[in-house]
C-alpha cells in the first residue's frame, strides 16, 4: 500500500503549519480584507479606488535569492520574510502606487509547522511595516526536489495609482536632486556572490569577526521596507517629486538608469556616504573589483528618491524626522554625449 505521506507529502503537517500561522496572518491586514485565510481566493475591497480620476493597478513579483541559504545555515527563519516583502512592495512604490495586498508562496523539501509559521511571520511583519495587507499563499512541499531542510519563497502584491499622479522617467527634470535613502545591509540580492566569497575564503558565518554579532547574523538583517516613507513624500510633495529607484539586482547607477530619460544623467557622488562594512569586510577579503562590487550590491543606498532641487533639504529633513537618515547623493544632469550612460558614480566613498 501507498500512501501520500509515503512519497513525502504530510497533508497534517500542512494544516499544522496553518493553524500556526493563522495569528500572524490576522495581524497583516487592512479593513478592505474581506474573510481570513483558508479560502480559495483572497478577497479586497476595492470601492476606494472609485475616488481616483483613472486607477492604475501596478503588480510586482519576487523572490529573496539565495539568502534562504544562509538562514538555513543559521537556522533563523523568523527575518526571511521581511526581505521577501521588501523586495515586492518597494518596486510598486517606485511608481507612485500604494501597495494594497501580498500573496506569498513556499517551497519547502519538508514541511515543518514551526518552521513554516516563523517564514510567514516574518512575511506578516514585513507587511504591517508596508500598510500591507497578507491575503493568501501557498505551501508547498517537493520531497524528491528539494532537500528536508532547504526551501525557498517568492511574493506578489498589487497596488494602486491614480494615472495623473503616477511617477516616473516623464517627470525628471536636469538639475533634480538625488536623495538617497540607507540600505539596512546587503538587503537581498548578491547573495551567490556572498556565499561564493564565504566559500572560497572558508569563513565561519557563526563567527563574529570585526562585527557585534556573528557574520550570518549580519547577512540576516531584515531588508529596509521604505513603502510608507516613500508614500509620506508623495503625499506632501507630489508636485515636486520626480520618482524612485528601489537598488535591487544590478546596483546602484544600473537601477537609477532605468528611471532617467533620455538625454539625461544622474551622478552620484561617493564622498556623501561610507561602504557599509559588511561589504568591505568581503570585498576586501575576496579582493572583489569595485565595479563588480557596483553592480551587485547597493553599496549601502537602498532606495533613492530624485525630486526638485528647491525641495531637497525639506525632504531630507522630513524624511529624518520619521527616522529615515537620507542625504543628497548626487544631482540629475544633461548628458555629456549621446551613448552617455543614464546613471554613473564618481569620486571615492567616504572613510
Amino acid at each position: 500500500m501507498a500512501t501520500y505521506k509515503d512519497s513525502g507529502v504530510d497533508i497534517d503537517a500542512g494544516d499544522r503549519a496553518v493553524e500556526l500561522m493563522k495569528a500572524s496572518v490576522a495581524r497583516a491586514s487592512r479593513p478592505e480584507v474581506m474573510g481570513g485565510i483558508g479560502g480559495f481566493a483572497g478577497l479586497f475591497d476595492a470601492s476606494k479606488l472609485k475616488e481616483m480620476k483613472q486607477p492604475l493597478l501596478a503588480t510586482s513579483t519576487d523572490g529573496v535569492g539565495t539568502k534562504t541559504e544562509i538562514a538555513r545555515q543559521m537556522g533563523i527563519y523568523d527575518t526571511i520574510g521581511e526581505d521577501l516583502v521588501a523586495m515586492v512592495v518597494d518596486d510598486l512604490v517606485v511608481c507612485g502606487a500604494e501597495p494594497l495586498f501580498m500573496t506569498d508562496y513556499i517551497a519547502v523539501g519538508k514541511v515543518i509547522p514551526e518552521r513554516i509559521a516563523a517564514i510567514v511571520s516574518g512575511i506578516a511583519k514585513g507587511c504591517i511595516k508596508a500598510g500591507t495587507a497578507l491575503v493568501g499563499g501557498e505551501t508547498a512541499e517537493h520531497p524528491g526536489l528539494l532537500a528536508e531542510d532547504e526551501f525557498d519563497i517568492a511574493g506578489a502584491a498589487t497596488g494602486a495609482v491614480d494615472a495623473d499622479l503616477q511617477l516616473g522617467a516623464h517627470r525628471v527634470r536636469a538639475g533634480d536632486a538625488i536623495i538617497a535613502m540607507p540600505a539596512s545591509g546587503i538587503h537581498a540580492n548578491g547573495f551567490s556572490l556572498v556565499r561564493h566569497i564565504i566559500a572560497t575564503q572558508e569563513l565561519d558565518i557563526t563567527r563574529n569577526y570585526d562585527f557585534d554579532k556573528s557574520l550570518g547574523e549580519v547577512l540576516l538583517t531584515p531588508t529596509e521596507i521604505y513603502t510608507l516613507d516613500c508614500l509620506a513624500l508623495i503625499k506632501a510633495q507630489q508636485a515636486n517629486l520626480r520618482t524612485f529607484s528601489h537598488i535591487t539586482g544590478g546596483g546602484l547607477a544600473d537601477n537609477t538608469a532605468r528611471v532617467i530619460p533620455d538625454g539625461l544623467t544622474a551622478v552620484y557622488d561617493r564622498s556623501t556616504w561610507a561602504l557599509p562594512l559588511e561589504m568591505k569586510f568581503l570585498a576586501d577579503i575576496a579582493s572583489v573589483p569595485q565595479a563588480d562590487l557596483e553592480r551587485t550590491w547597493n553599496t549601502g543606498i537602498g532606495m533613492s528618491a530624485i525630486v526638485d532641487p528647491s525641495v531637497a533639504d525639506l525632504i531630507v529633513r522630513s524624511l529624518a524626522a520619521r527616522g529615515m537618515k537620507a542625504w543628497i547623493a548626487g544631482k540629475v544632469e544633461k548628458a555629456a554625449e549621446m551613448d552617455a550612460p543614464r546613471a554613473y558614480l564618481t569620486s571615492d566613498y567616504k572613510k
